[in-house]
């Protein structure tokens, strides 16, 4: 091939929908040229030093604040959930919770027992949701999440007893932004984490749900609306009385913390009730201040909400692999990573648009990105084992694929990092409105979600970024925990602790 200037152009592919243009590099891969240039202007523009942390930092809290005032008066949202009654460990019985998050949803039951026994027996079965119905009519979504929840319903075992002339409440976990107008319903706003429901945003989604109950003839009534946020910090107080923050980083992230009510101007509320409600900041939408690169604007242009979440796509699981991708398609193209060609398979974006509709492929997923960081062979081979299975390159060198490595990190370092100033300006806001009361307190931040879960490097990156901005000596009283699967067991706790029968279980 002989020597040419590089240039941008359109890459035409065989795909299973048919031939058609994917945008990307094209270029001539003249000998001697190097990644390092790419490479050392990624790491540049993804920096997070320690300043740039703290303007985030404050600049979440200053949303927040804007937010709380008035709705529209900040990129959050700052959502009322309406919870302000929270699980004080008398309830009893059987409730059930659905929380629908991201590409798979669960249904769980719960047989709770009081202040003695508190939760007695759980169950629950996890569902993956085809792309077409992410895609498709409301009423199909609907239709198929009531069809799995009767399946699960009619399960039951004897060991799950519901109290004589009760009937089944359950505590729907919905976790987009929403317009909450009480404690059971809910507008949609829009879809976010690669949901393109037709007709479902100015719905009230609990009204979908229960009309698709009952065209299933299911008897069963949703006592509690919330996000897995909301629903996590739920669950977790239940155990633990110094948990005061939520963060889900999964699929898509967000984070609700518990807010007095006199700090909430926005909120018109009759006299009476606890003096706190959690807050749904649905901070994916923050964007001040970021470091973006080119990758993240072409990605966010291209994506199904341009302009949108930029927070969300630039530290959660949906979108890492997708950056990833980017970055090794221009190395590939203008620098000869994997030598005189680039995988066809690398041409292939996230969101693979067709004339019907837009369909999520995820070739390098946050797993793929976590396995490959975690390689300490001498020869990378399971670096070379994930190149191959995911973008079909077989013959990567060592040099390769250490740059790979290195990319994964530098993208989830930032994102790990980000994540951390993120919890920090909620607890800014948090101890600069409450004139110091949570000061030099163990204050809890419970997290939830695989992308935490699953991925050391990640978490590592957002604890020392937490570490860092507060100090020492304050951050040795803040203690971020993983709380599994809390979104799950939250809900049906919130939909006992707003039960029609809540009477029958006090004390």
């Amino acid at each position: 091939m002989s020597a040419a200037p590089a240039t941008v152009g359109t890459f035409s592919i065989r795909t299973r929908c048919g031939r058609r243009p994917i945008p990307s590099f094209r270029c001539s891969l003249a000998g001697g040229v190097t990644t390092v240039p790419i490479l050392t202007e990624l790491k540049m523009k993804c920096a997070t030093p320690l300043p740039l942390l703290q303007r985030i930092a404050d600049a979440m809290a200053s949303d927040m604040r804007a937010g709380l005032a008035a709705d529209n008066g900040s990129d959050l949202k700052m959502i009322l959930s309406y919870v302000d009654s929270l699980p004080t460990g008398n309830e009893k019985g059987l409730f059930y919770a659905l929380d629908l998050g991201g590409t798979n949803f669960r249904v769980v039951r719960v047989q709770l027992g009081g202040k003695q026994n508190k939760v007695v027996d759980s169950e629950f079965e996890q569902v993956s949701i085809p792309q077409e119905l992410m895609q498709g009519t409301t009423e199909e979504l609907f239709n198929f999440i009531a069809s799995k929840l009767a399946n699960f319903a009619a399960k039951e075992s004897g060991k799950f007893q519901l109290p004589k002339g009760r009937t089944r409440e359950i505590g729907f976990t919905f976790s987009f932004p929403i317009k909450q107008t009480s404690i059971n319903s809910g507008i949609l706003i829009k879809w976010t984490k690669g949901f393109a429901v037709l007709g479902t945003a100015g719905k009230d989604v609990v009204a979908c749900l229960k009309e698709a109950m009952q065209r299933q003839g299911l008897d069963m009534s949703v006592s509690a609306l919330v996000n897995d946020a909301v629903a996590t910090l739920a669950g977790a107080k239940y155990w633990d009385d110094d948990v005061l923050i939520a963060v889900i980083l999964g699929t898509g992230t967000n984070a609700c913390y518990i807010e007095r009510k006199d700090a909430i101007p926005k909120l018109q509320w009759p006299a009476g009730g606890t003096r706190n409600m959690i807050i749904s900041t649905e901070w994916g939408a923050f964007t001040t201040d970021l470091p973006l690169t080119e990758f993240d604007k072409d990605m966010d242009s291209e994506s199904i909400n341009p302009g949108e979440q930029i927070f969300e796509k630039t530290i959660s699981g949906m979108y890492l692999g997708e950056i990833v991708r980017r970055v090794l398609l221009k190395m590939a193209s203008f620098s000869s990573l994997f030598g005189d060609s680039i995988p066809e398979k690398l041409l292939i974006p996230l969101v693979l648009r067709t004339r019907d509709q837009e369909r999520r492929l995820d070739l390098l997923r946050t797993p793929d990105l976590c396995a490959m960081q975690q390689d300490d062979t001498k020869d990378l081979s399971k670096v070379e084992e994930i190149l191959s299975n995911t973008i079909g390159e077989t013959r990567s060198t060592l040099k390769a694929r250490r740059i790979v490595v290195d990319v994964c990190d530098t993208i989830v370092k930032r994102g790990g990092r980000l994540a951390g100033a993120g919890i920090v300006g909620i607890l800014q806001k948090m101890e600069q409105d409450s004139k110091g009361l949570i000061s030099g307190k163990r204050t809890v931040v419970a997290m939830d979600g695989g992308l935490y879960e699953h991925y050391p490097q990640y978490r590592n990156y957002l604890k020392d970024a937490v570490a860092e901005l507060l100090g020492a000596e304050v951050s040795k009283n803040i203690v971020i925990e993983h709380t599994k699967d809390g979104s799950g067991i939250g809900a049906a706790l919130l939909a006992a602790a707003n039960s029609k029968y809540a009477s029958e279980f006090q004390i």
